[in-house]
């Protein structure tokens, strides 16, 4: 569903960036198989599984499970956006 319709602020955004903080959100409720929790933006989910990063979100599973590279890939981000030694990221 495009954005307009989905009633988000009319403003060009990073989809890449945005989809970079939401594998690395996934990585925050990541169990010890992988799964995490899939209550992030459904289009944004749609293309981490698009991308190799994640199972298909279209499952009444509350989950989704992490690819290898997925889990890789969420670890990094999640210490490059939130650790404590992350550093001011594109801040206006």
């Amino acid at each position: 569903m495009p954005d307009r319709e989905r009633n988000l602020p009319d403003i060009d955004y990073d989809r890449e960036k945005v989809e970079e903080t939401v594998l690395a959100l996934l990585w925050l409720t990541v169990d010890g198989h992988r799964r995490a929790w899939k209550s992030h933006d459904w289009g944004v989910l749609d293309r981490l599984h698009e991308r190799g990063y994640i199972s298909d979100p279209k499952s009444k599973a509350k989950s989704v499970l992490l690819t290898e590279e997925g889990e890789r890939r969420a670890r990094e981000l999640f210490a490059r956006y939130f650790g404590v030694d992350a550093k001011q990221i594109d801040r206006p």
